[in-house]
């Protein structure tokens, strides 16, 4: 494009964006009512019966004795911020001698008074409630306005009668709790995790999760309340309603699009309206004529055939992390009448096209504007356990699945839904697998009140269909739903989702498989499988030292007693009760808790990191997804996580992000062989594989290259290396005395131009005890020497941290942790979990160093975070010692993470009863 006509095209965008601007300005604002709510048990309300709705939302009406509330939030959210009750998720203060059974038996008052905004003057207000669970009779200024049930179907409620812009109005939500709470099981040693779920599912669109799974104890209030956004809002007499954006490409190619639009437009008054429905985005506008009659609606389509504008060239496309950018459009729709605006919506949009099949295979084939999507993803079965989740904890959790390298989220039983949460994955790149309001039939019965299932079905689907991160919409978990919701749930997926995948159960069809295993095992036996796209396996993903020290009391520490077991590590599909032998057993006696974490980010990084790369080495042969169970914790956990309930990761975050790069070399611990695993839609050409392995000191015992040549989208097998036994391919002579010993195995992956493109660290035991690797408690320590530096680009802190092993031993599992203020030896350990700064975002962490070896480490942060205090990092690892190296950023030892800083008392089970 030439420089004038580059110039005029950027004048008539900025004139469009300018005429859509204007289009919205005659709307007002919505008005959120996040303050001044107030909360009481109704039974403590001296106002009963069918009159107190009346009374209670009057503004005259002075509430005596009422709890100021957290909303959105539950009603133990809110009890708890009051002092009635202590932090559920600590140690045991969730069993039911401290926080009763009786709150998810109890009904709620919530009120709250607020000022009409005079914009609103002449137009049609409105009250919006965004979730409650599970029930809600609303009232405002003494009226009844209507009832809400299921937690997922929005409120709204015309309030224009009963209240006046420029004054104050007083709003009264009576919440109901589900009418089938369950009796949840308490975890404790001697009866470990016990049943999962239980009637609760009767009730359908709730937080099921909450009587009680094997990740989660029964939540008191079953997360009863007003859990989402309320807000105001106004419109004229004519309201844009589900709208609807497709895109299709013309693949294979797809320097092309056409967009199809479609709303519904309903008209609210008695009289007949006319008007004018706009359509803008990125200097695209069209527009079309609409009359509407009284009291109706009239679905309104603009398309391609109609509207060539709508073919747009050359598009920005949206694709999944890793595979390309994650581009957005927005979108503006209004209905005008004259010069006003009636009503409008912003829609933002990708462009992209998903595909569920390719020619040579049966199974499951995610593929994004023709490129075939290999799915690394985690399942996350309920985003916090008491619904505690503003739009900066749920970025700093979806921002660390982009930075391991994960595409994709599985939202079990739709445990997981706000526009936080579907906005979010669009901006990562993070695909949904998505599912509605039912577990595996074992842990619950179908539901009752198939009205009430459907229509939060349906608001769903109508409230979260533009988002370009949804791939798959899942109606059950591990099973089928009952052929009456089944034959519903196919009629609106014919009439709301034209171009998405309907997956009936979440462990059958189409190569499609759940059922674990779920404990830690062996990284060999992560290579044995048969289904194609996996959508539960997990193990356990024990956290570092400071986030275990912060999540229970110390009394509990240095024993595994009914504390673990509230947190997840007990008997059950885990194995939380053989674990600690199993640790034991492969590296050695536990000495302490201490010691007993060292072991285990060693244990979580082969497990995670061999459950990836198990299926990269059948890339599409037959595995086309691997989803953990799971990625995110609901609650303080030792199990199942890639990072902590307080935002720090482990070493299993890590591992996961290295066995997901795009180009990568990994050694297929089953078969031996070497393996390179190209994502890439590219042949890989002239790429070679250095490969060295070393012995417990430090010292090389053979080196050698390998050429590497491949096919795009494929795992590419260059042959065995380190069998677990018997004959080695390139190395003959030296196998019977390579293999007698526990040795580490370094790859590296580099291009023709010499740059490289991956890298991999292995530890393997003897090939006649390949499960024994306690020798590597023989090592000696290795003293890294380290700089660290800062520089802050926005509001952000960077830090970059400088890594040398001066030799001649082997730095394994160097871990580094972003703290604020000075650095201190402080007796109480209880500092080292205050001053650390969460969340934190590492560029790689849990790395070995050979001797010589330097290695850069980024660390960001948010400036906020560090709380007007200096930042220091400190140090820990499998035999780690540090030598600061007078930088500008202290570089200390992480005295608390170290075995000997504590005293030995091997850390024995302890079963005994909570009461």
């Amino acid at each position: 494009m030439s420089a004038p006509l580059l110039v005029l095209f950027a004048v008539f965008v900025f004139v469009a964006r300018v005429a859509a601007g204007a289009e919205l300005a005659g709307q007002p604002p919505p008005l959120d009512i996040l303050s001044s709510w107030e909360l009481q048990d109704s039974a403590k309300v001296p106002q009963t019966g069918s009159g107190a709705g009346a009374i209670i939302s009057a503004l005259s009406y002075k509430p005596k004795g009422w709890y100021p509330a957290v909303v959105p939030g539950t009603v133990l959210t809110t009890l708890v911020k009051n002092g009635v009750y202590p932090e559920p998720l600590y140690g045991e203060n969730n069993r039911p001698d401290r926080i009763p059974e009786s709150l998810n038996k109890t009904t709620y008052w919530y009120r709250t008074v607020v000022a009409i905004p005079s914009a609103y003057r002449g137009r049609h207000i409105w009250l919006n409630l965004d979730g409650i669970n599970f029930s809600a009779e609303v009232w405002v200024n003494k009226t009844y306005m209507g009832t809400m049930r299921g937690a997922f179907k929005r409120g709204i409620f015309d309030i224009s009668q009963y209240v006046q812009p420029g004054s104050k109005a007083a709003i009264a939500v009576l919440v109901k709790p589900q009418p089938h709470p369950g009796d949840p099981h308490e975890h404790t040693i001697a009866d470990g995790m016990v049943t999962n779920g239980g009637i609760t599912a009767l009730d359908g669109p709730t937080f099921l999760s909450t009587i009680g799974w094997d990740w989660l104890p029964g939540i008191r209030d079953r997360d009863s309340g007003i859990w989402a956004k309320v807000f105001l809002s106004a419109t004229g007499p004519v309201l844009v309603k589900d709208p609807l954006v497709t895109t299709d490409l013309p693949l294979p190619r797809n320097d092309s699009a056409d967009i199809d639009l479609s709303a519904t437009l309903e008209n609210i008054t008695d009289q007949p309206q006319k008007g004018i429905l706009k359509a803008s985005f990125e200097g695209v506008s069209v527009e079309k004529e609409v009359e509407l009659a009284p009291k109706s609606s009239q679905k309104v389509s603009l398309d391609p055939g109609a509207f060539p504008t709508l073919h747009i060239e050359n598009p920005r496309l949206w694709w999944p992390n890793g595979y390309g950018p994650q581009n957005l459009y927005t979108l503006h729709l209004a209905f005008d009448q004259g010069s006003k605006t009636s009503d409008s919506q912003t829609i933002p949009f990708g462009i992209r096209k998903i595909s569920y099949s390719v020619p040579d295979s049966d199974n499951l084939t995610i593929s994004v504007n023709g490129l075939r999507i290999f799915i690394r993803g985690g399942d996350w079965g309920l985003d916090e356990g008491m619904k505690r989740i503003p739009r900066e904890r749920l970025e700093a959790e979806i921002k660390m699945h982009a930075l391991a390298n994960m595409n994709l989220i599985r939202n079990w039983v739709g445990q997981s839904t706000g526009e936080d949460f579907y906005e979010l994955c669009d901006k990562y790149g993070i695909l949904l697998w998505d599912e509605f309001f039912q577990p595996n039939p074992s842990d619950g019965p179908n539901p009752d009140d198939l009205d009430t299932y459907i229509a939060n079905v349906r608001d769903k689907i109508l409230r979260y269909r533009n988002h370009p991160a949804i791939a798959v919409w899942c109606a059950r978990n591990e099973g089928f739903p009952p052929k009456e919701i089944d034959d519903q749930l196919r009629v609106l997926m014919a009439e709301l989702e034209p171009t998405r995948r309907y997956q009936p159960s979440s462990t059958s069809g189409a190569g499609v498989n759940s059922g674990g295993p779920y404990r830690w095992r062996t990284p060999r036996e992560y290579y044995k499988f048969s289904e194609a796209f996996k959508t539960e396996i997990g193990s356990s993903s024990i956290p570092t030292i400071e986030s275990l020290q912060g999540m229970m009391l110390q009394k509990d520490w240095e024993q595994i007693d009914d504390a673990w077991a509230e947190h997840d590590l007990a008997r059950g599909a885990q194995a939380g009760d053989t674990y600690p032998k199993t640790l034991a057993d492969r590296y050695g006696k536990i000495a302490n808790m201490a010691d007993f974490v060292r072991k285990s980010q060693l244990a979580n990084y082969e497990a995670y990191r061999a459950m990836y790369e198990g299926r990269n080495a059948k890339l599409f042969n037959p595995s086309t997804a691997i989803i953990t169970w799971m990625s995110n914790p609901a609650q303080p956990s030792f199990v199942w996580q890639l990072y902590h309930h307080d935002l720090e990761p482990n070493s299993a975050l890590f591992a996961v992000k290295k066995s997901g790069e795009p180009i990568h070399v990994q050694l297929n611990e089953l078969t031996g062989a070497l393996e390179v695993i190209n994502n890439k839609p590219e042949v890989l050409r002239g790429a070679s594989v250095h490969l060295a392995v070393y012995d417990l000191t430090g010292a090389v015992k053979l080196e050698h290259d390998f050429p590497v040549a491949g096919p795009a989208s494929a795992a590419i097998d260059l042959g065995q290396i380190d069998p677990l036994g018997g004959h080695c391919e390139v190395w003959d002579q030296k196998c019977i005395e390579i293999m007698s010993q526990v040795r580490f195995l370094r790859l590296t992956l580099n291009d023709a131009a010499g740059q490289q493109l991956s890298q991999n660290f292995y530890w393997r035991g003897m090939a006649s005890q390949p499960d024994n690797l306690q020798d590597l408690d023989s090592m000696k320590t290795v003293t890294l020497q380290t700089t660290a530096t800062r520089e802050n680009p926005g509001e952000d802190v960077r830090i970059t941290v400088h890594l040398t092993n001066p030799g001649p031993g082997i730095a394994l599992m160097t871990h580094l942790q972003l703290r604020r203020g000075k650095p201190s030896n402080s007796a109480n350990p209880l500092t080292n979990v205050t001053d650390r700064v969460l969340p934190v975002y590492y560029s790689d962490n849990y790395i070995s160093l050979v001797p010589g070896e330097s290695r850069t480490i980024t660390i960001e942060a948010a400036e906020v975070d560090l709380k007007g205090e200096a930042p220091q990092v400190v140090v820990d690892g499998w035999n780690i010692g540090v030598s600061d190296i007078a930088s500008s950023i202290p570089v200390t030892l992480n005295s608390n993470a170290q075995v000997d800083h504590w005293p030995v008392t091997n850390l024995p089970i302890v079963a005994h009863t909570w009461k």
